[in-house]
């Protein structure tokens, strides 16, 4: 059955587990194909920007694939210099410049993932995104990712859900005590 999946992949499936496979592969597929537009964009410059609507045609005849790639390669260029403020400051010892281009872009990507995208959960973003640095990236890049990714997830997103439910815990007419 999981040869039905990759040789058709615009094939509609009516078994539920297959369904859910096949989206999970839609993202994966998705993720990749942003990858490499982000890789051109990092590389080229704005110019390739114009090719965007081109590059996720030619990629993928799948619809879900390409506004899923869209919405990933859309966000991480919106929010660029937010992403690689946050990417220098966890990555201690390491200058932006200096990384691997590919593992600079699957990080930019998978922070974008992990802060802005809510209907991903967080362990999804960080396995998909080690995976691709496996990849396309060298051996040694998953583990570089994955610690990376960890200091996102502990440092900015536990700390906005403790935030987030000390505000929930407070009564609705309560102010912060001064001072």
């Amino acid at each position: 059955m999981f040869f039905l999946l990759r040789s058709y992949p615009d094939a509609t499936l009516f078994h539920p587990l297959l369904c859910v496979t096949y989206v999970m592969r839609r993202r994966t597929i998705a993720r990749e194909v942003a990858l490499q537009f982000l890789y051109q964009l990092d590389l080229r410059g704005k110019a390739v920007l114009e090719d965007l609507g081109a590059f996720l045609a030619e990629a993928s005849r799948d619809r879900q694939v390409q506004d899923f790639a869209l919405r990933l390669v859309s966000g991480t260029k919106e929010l660029r210099p937010e992403l690689d403020q946050m990417l220098g400051k966890v990555a201690r010892n390491w200058d932006l410049r200096r990384m691997a281009t590919i593992d600079r872009n699957v990080l930019r990507m998978a922070i974008f993932e992990l802060l802005y995208c809510d209907d991903i959960p967080p362990k999804v973003s960080i396995n998909e995104a080690i995976e691709l640095g496996k990849k396309f990236s060298t051996a040694n890049s998953g583990a570089f990712i994955n610690g990376i990714l960890d200091r996102v997830k502990n440092e900015h997103l536990e700390s906005s859900k403790a935030s987030d439910s000390e505000a929930d815990s407070k009564p609705s007419g309560s102010q912060p005590k001064e001072a």
